[in-house]
């Protein structure tokens, strides 16, 4: 496992990268355009134990050669070996392959960089910026940093997603995609010191497309000057 995966595999073997076989065990279809699959882990679990966030890369075939795309860990159970992922479906060879998947199908996966520290002190507030692609890991921060409150621009409609939110200590501000992900950097831009602004030791957490995350981590480190151990911006994918 892990051959012909081009400079990326090559890279990522270099960094003591963990492979597994994963195994499809069933789907559920929450709408048109977002899927659950669930799937044994080949044992990936046992050996990497389980952390908020936690995301593996899954291996596809894009055209005869190898595409790799990170996606988060949804209900992880250590002692079943079992979890599930969630795909926003749009054009592309990981949404074709999750619109076929059935029972028994596999696909590689390689564990390496997934990571989460606990923010300290703990939030006073927690400001995340995110979309459908994104949802499964603000569900899983959101449960891992207990009772603060949040303030949460999602980049499109959570509605029939499956999200956690509590509406009484969660605030959701949708904002539809135009031009690139233009329109939620300006709302970000005009919203977020506001929101910043509300308590001692804000955590700002950001996952959205790479140019967006890009744009946004770099107004809140160095226009808001907020320190980088309050700060996460991971980008979650790249318009095709």
């Amino acid at each position: 496992m892990g051959q012909g995966r081009g400079w990326e595999g090559a890279v990522l073997r270099l960094l003591r990268a963990k492979d597994f076989e994963f195994t499809v065990t069933g789907t559920h279809d929450v709408t048109a355009d977002y899927r659950r699959v669930t799937f044994t882990d080949g044992g990936m679990l046992a050996t990497t134990g389980v952390h908020p966030t936690m995301w593996v890369r899954l291996w596809f075939d894009n055209a005869g050669k190898p595409h790799q795309r990170a996606y988060t860990l949804v209900d992880p159970d250590p002692e079943a070996g079992t979890f599930a992922l969630e795909f926003a479906l749009h054009e592309g060879c990981a949404s074709d392959w999750a619109r076929a998947a059935k029972p028994g199908d596999t696909v590689e996966a390689t564990v390496q960089g997934t990571g989460f520290e606990q923010p300290g002190p703990a939030p006073s507030h927690v400001c995340v910026v995110g979309d459908a692609a994104s949802l499964p890991a603000i569900n899983s921060l959101l449960g891992a940093l207990g009772d603060a409150p949040a303030t949460i621009w999602f980049e499109g409609s959570l509605e029939g997603l499956p999200c956690v939110a509590d509406p009484a200590r969660h605030e959701v501000r949708e904002v539809p995609r135009r031009d690139a992900g233009a329109a939620l950097v300006e709302r970000v831009r005009a919203e977020l010191p506001d929101v910043l602004r509300s308590g001692p030791d804000p955590y700002v957490w950001i996952a959205c497309d790479t140019a967006t995350t890009r744009t946004l981590g770099a107004f809140v480190r160095k226009e808001l000057a907020l320190p980088k151990q309050r700060v996460q911006a991971l980008g979650y994918w790249r318009p095709s």
